[in-house]
């Protein structure tokens, strides 16, 4: 069993930054696929960013050049740095963690923390 816990959502005008931060428990942290979701409100859960046990890295489109997803399995925990963000990017981000080695979409994923909201005021 993984539990995860988000952290480090907030209010953030449009342009700014936010990073957040997602704990971990139970099954080995380190040889799991981490991912960032999120979801607005009416919309369905999209993929933002992934990181594999070896640290390579997904991103949406969307995502690229402006977020960074990070691991420190030391501390069983993975990153979201989210820079330059946009209004429509409001939502409740979520992490999940798999260990079946596919990332992009919400149904590879078993288990998911309770989210933390985003959001980004024009």
């Amino acid at each position: 069993q993984v539990q995860l816990v988000e952290s480090g959502g907030g209010l953030v005008q449009a342009g700014g930054s936010l990073r957040l931060s997602c704990t971990t428990s139970g099954r080995t942290f380190s040889s799991a696929m981490m991912g960032w979701f999120r979801q607005a409100p009416g919309k369905e859960r999209e993929f933002v960013a992934a990181i594999t046990s070896t640290r390579s890295t997904f991103y949406a489109d969307s995502a690229k050049g402006r977020f960074t997803i990070s691991r420190d399995n030391a501390k069983n925990t993975v990153y979201l740095q989210m820079n330059s963000l946009k209004p429509e990017e409001t939502a409740v981000y979520y992490c999940a963690a798999t260990f079946s080695g596919y990332f992009s979409s919400s149904r590879d994923y078993p288990y998911w923390g309770q989210g933390t909201q985003v959001t980004v005021s024009s």
